[in-house]
């Protein structure tokens, strides 16, 4: 087996896009054993293009979720991580979306696809198709970027824009200050600031988004966490529970069985993936 390699190299898109689209991150992965990474929960929606073989998948870790195979995917936001089976070698892009993102790439909001996992040609049809095609004739990582870029701000210009009504631009302020305290915001006074109610706050959020405030900011504190604890010598983790938000290492223990389906240190043993990104 060749000695473990890996290679992450990451970009902004064009300004027209970054109201939509927060990251690319182009990643190589090889040598590793085979096994199944956890892909977390977090504040984005998450398309990966796989640049070599079709990505093996399901919305789920140990709970018998069926694996699907893909040769590009969009996922929604979740509440517990995908399983990605992987013998050992993974090469791709991913992207991430905002919540508005969603509309104006896909034409649906991202309440759509909230905890699923769905074939990118669904969403953007042979423009999805094009865009893994271009992805993986391409060979360096800035003229992947560049392809992203021309066909995203095609996807952006047929789906209209930024065509979220009223109410999904108020949930897009809400989601940006939640993001910003890393899921520490209290939701009723958020919901005063932007003039809602903390009812009607909830039940538009969960309409655009697919999340209520209250789980999104329970997955921004576990994103945190795992932040910290994937980082190059990762603290103990009572001062990962403690730096993320959580109440003691016991309330970051139940948090982390729910969102990955293992303990943290479970967690840690079983992912071969560890600090690659």
């Amino acid at each position: 087996m060749e000695d473990p390699r890996a290679t992450r190299s990451v970009a902004r898109p064009a300004p027209a896009l970054r109201r939509y689209v927060g990251s690319y991150v182009g990643f190589d992965l090889r040598g590793f054993p085979a096994g199944v990474h956890c892909g977390p929960p977090g504040h984005a929606l998450t398309t990966v293009i796989s640049l070599s073989d079709p990505l093996e998948m399901a919305a789920g870790v140990d709970d018998g979720s069926p694996v699907t195979r893909f040769d590009s995917v969009a996922g929604g936001l979740m509440c517990r991580s995908v399983a990605l089976h992987h013998d050992g070698r993974q090469h791709g892009v991913q992207v991430s979306l905002t919540p508005l993102g969603a509309r104006a790439v896909y034409g649906v909001p991202a309440a759509a696809l909230a905890h699923r996992l769905v074939p990118l040609d669904e969403l953007l049809g042979t423009l999805g198709a094009e865009l893994t095609d271009r992805l993986r004739a391409a060979t360096t990582w800035a003229a992947r970027f560049a392809a992203l870029d021309e066909l995203l701000l095609r996807a952006v210009g047929r789906a209209g824009g930024d065509r979220a009504p009223r109410t999904g631009r108020e949930v897009t302020e809400a989601w940006r200050r939640l993001v910003a305290a890393r899921g520490r915001a209290q939701v009723g006074a958020l919901a005063a600031e932007l003039g809602w109610s903390r009812r009607h706050l909830a039940q538009r959020f969960r309409d655009e988004v697919g999340l209520s405030p209250k789980t999104f900011a329970r997955v921004l504190r576990f994103e945190h966490a795992h932040e910290l604890a994937t980082a190059p010598g990762p603290p103990p983790w009572a001062q990962v529970a403690t730096a993320s938000g959580y109440a003691d290492q016991a309330h970051l223990v139940r948090d982390w069985r729910e969102f990955t389906g293992r303990s943290p240190t479970a967690w840690r043993r079983g992912e071969v993936l560890l600090g690659t990104g």
